[in-house]
């Protein structure tokens, strides 16, 4: 709660709603998330409600034990508290979970995960138990009840704004600068693995989208907003995501007459009300994401309220939200995780994530640009649609 993650967003957003019932006697326990870090002082939080959370952070430890503990983590780290434990988690973004994992869920007595994909690949994940000899003695599967627990968006935030005077100056101040007036905006970390290998897949977004625009004429060429970085907003890491982009630049080849177009960093933290504003700006005009796997993949979701295309990958978690008549899918094949991306009992070796096929994503992208209003009224039905299905009400 109160951490700068995905994580920290959605626990934030479970202790509001249990907060809000007004019926229990809330304590939390913050948990760090990796390297991201977390609102430390109270004049960092301008949200009343996480004004609440703060005062409810123990100070010491518990002094008797919970009738209910709630923990949001990845499984691993599922731990049996209180007199009933829930286990809520993202999940996995590949086709398998590992052994560690769905041992882990076994420990708590409801888990509650966020997507179809991430509850179907832990219930198709089971594992064979061999004696000695090598006979099968038995099965290490879920055994516990696992439901579907969407994440979802405050609509007093995550709305479509009509002018552009509603937009938050920062980020006015921010974009006006940028010649363009067709941006492709993404979202997201740019996480570990080599070129094409990271989970998010944005160095190869990078590339096929300069690769795609390339040839187009210099005063008509799109630009790609990257509001990204590694887990935290320091300047060797920014200089480091630069660096990273340069070299995905360098390894596109110009024939004669053409020009690369351009991209821009947003590098920082911004506030919720921020990022709706950029999600919202009119230089904005389509939401892209080609990753290899998301558990649920909320900036999608957030995306999509702006009534603006959304290109993504047709795999994973975001097709709880994403549909093919109103986003754009693009498709591609399972192939092993390389090894530059393996994380622990995370991202383990044996299993398998998604490859958008790249002609594929450079279709989508070219499309959207040519014939967007087509697009646009498409993405005003799911707009609509992920407004009333996932809103907290």
């Amino acid at each position: 709660v109160l951490n700068r993650s995905g994580y920290g967003d959605w626990a934030t957003a479970v202790a509001k709603s249990i907060v809000r019932y007004g019926k229990f006697d809330v304590k939390i326990a913050p948990q760090k998330w990796g390297n991201c870090q977390s609102k430390r002082f109270m004049e960092e939080i301008a949200d009343p409600e996480e004004k609440n959370l703060a005062t409810l952070l123990l100070q010491g430890p518990l002094q008797k034990q919970p009738d209910l503990f709630i923990q949001l983590s990845i499984p691993n780290e599922f731990q049996r508290v209180g007199k009933y434990n829930i286990g809520i988690t993202a999940g996995i973004e590949t086709s398998v979970a590992s052994v560690e994992w769905v041992q882990a869920c076994n420990k708590m007595d409801l888990i509650l995960t966020i997507s179809e994909h991430s509850k179907n690949v832990f219930l198709y994940s089971k594992y064979t138990q061999q004696d000695q000899t090598g006979n099968k003695v038995g099965e290490i599967a879920v055994t516990k009840p696992i439901e579907v627990l969407h994440n979802c968006i405050d609509g007093n935030i995550f709305k479509k704004l009509e002018y552009e005077f509603d937009l938050e100056q920062s980020v006015r101040d921010t974009l006006k600068d940028i010649p363009e007036d067709f941006c492709y905006l993404f979202v997201g970390h740019w996480l570990r693995g080599d070129f094409g290998e990271d989970r998010k897949n944005v160095s190869l977004m990078i590339k096929v989208f300069l690769e795609t625009f390339r040839q187009v004429s210099d005063k008509n060429k799109p630009a790609l907003i990257l509001k990204t970085s590694s887990a935290g907003f320091s300047i060797l890491d920014r200089e480091e995501i630069l660096k990273k982009i340069q070299q995905v630049k360098d390894s596109v080849q110009l024939e004669s007459g053409q020009t690369m177009p351009n991209i821009y960093l947003l590098h920082g933290e911004l506030t919720d009300k921020e990022m709706n504003s950029l999600y919202n700006h009119p230089k904005v005009k389509a939401h892209v994401s080609f990753t290899k796997g998301e558990g649920f993949g909320r900036p999608l979701l957030e995306a999509s309220i702006s009534a603006k295309p959304v290109i993504s990958s047709g795999w994973s978690g975001q097709l709880d939200f994403l549909d093919k008549e109103n986003a754009v899918l693009v498709g591609g094949e399972l192939k092993p995780i390389h090894e530059s991306s393996v994380w622990d009992t995370v991202l383990i070796r044996e299993s398998t994530w998604f490859a958008p096929d790249m002609n594929q994503c450079a279709n989508a992208l070219y499309a959207v640009f040519k014939n967007y209003s087509n697009f646009k009224k498409k993405a005003s039905v799911l707009a609509k649609d992920n407004k009333k299905k996932f809103s907290y009400e």
